[in-house]
């Protein structure tokens, strides 16, 4: 497996964890611990942040 693309993937704002599945076949749970053991903890958080700030606004964008 390309940790490296997954976890540039990961960090896409275009990406879903839908898109990864497709992609690499992993499941949201198993992406969120391959990036929480390859970054550092300040980057994971700062990522998990924004993976929740994407889908609030992907949320408010579908109810329009």
């Amino acid at each position: 497996m390309n940790i490296n693309g997954l976890i540039e993937m990961a960090w896409s704002d275009e990406a879903t964890f839908s898109d990864i599945e497709r992609e690499f076949g992993i499941k949201e749970p198993e992406v969120k611990r391959i990036m929480q053991s390859n970054l550092k903890p300040g980057s994971y958080r700062l990522w998990r942040k924004r993976v929740r700030w994407i889908k609030e606004k992907q949320k408010k964008h579908l109810k329009v």
